[in-house]
């Protein structure tokens, strides 16, 4: 078996596998999208949770259907040898490369202004919204209960609040520990920790795993387009 022909049928095995992936994903989304209800039985006594996330089934059906894009190029191009094909393949893959390359450089260029963003939109909601706001308060109380932190930065985002005045300078429970009247007073002396570096610190925990899938799915896009971009100009020597 000569070289080019080994390229070749590892290029039609990986898509195959892609577009079966992508089958199976589409498969899953119409399911929980049209069917969510026997979906959702199967979850038990976490389906009144599973509810808000029916909607995942549009998303799974989006990516999907890009797998099986992918995987039909790629694999109908290896195995009919067109380098129609495989060049569309290859731009598609380029394209998604230089698209992650962007964000990724965009996300670490603004960062920095990503508290500001967060701080310029939660602070404002903490002091009028939270309380009369039925989305805001909902919003809050599930963060604050899920994550155990309180406001954005911590107890002071609520000082001199439209709910601290409505509630007798009251705070919401999830301020304090152990505690069923939650004052400023008892706030300070809990020193529950905001929401924002709550959040920093389990995405710094998790970089590491994150960082590892983003390097290997970088490293297969690289050898997908090199293998497509070696079956490319190996066609021309394969028909001469």
């Amino acid at each position: 078996m000569g070289c080019f022909t080994f390229v070749k049928l590892m290029m039609v095995g990986f898509n195959l596998l892609v577009l079966l992936g992508g089958v199976t994903l589409v498969v899953m989304g119409i399911w929980v999208s049209v069917d969510g209800t026997s979906f959702l039985q199967l979850l038990g006594p976490f389906s009144n949770q599973g509810r808000q996330f029916i909607n995942v089934g549009f998303f799974c059906i989006a990516i999907g259907g890009a797998l099986m894009l992918l995987g039909f190029l790629g694999c109908c191009g290896a195995y009919k040898e067109s380098k129609c094909l495989l060049l569309t393949f290859f731009s598609i893959i380029l394209i998604i490369f230089i698209a992650e390359v962007a964000a990724a450089v965009v996300a670490l260029a603004y960062s920095s202004f990503a508290e500001g963003i967060l701080r310029a939109w939660a602070t404002p909601a903490l002091q009028e919204e939270y309380g009369s706001d039925p989305v805001v308060t909902k919003l809050w109380n599930s963060t604050m209960t899920e994550l155990q932190c309180c406001g954005f930065t911590n107890y002071t985002d609520f000082l001199g609040s439209k709910f601290e005045k409505e509630n007798g300078g009251g705070l919401p429970p999830s301020c304090c520990r152990n505690s069923t009247s939650c004052t400023p007073e008892e706030a300070e002396r809990s020193s529950v920790q905001g929401c924002f570096e709550h959040i920093l610190k389990d995405l710094k925990k998790h970089a590491d795993i994150v960082g590892g899938i983003s390097a290997g799915i970088g490293l297969l896009e690289i050898t997908a387009m090199i293998v497509s971009m070696y079956l490319y100009c190996h066609l021309d020597k394969r028909i001469t």
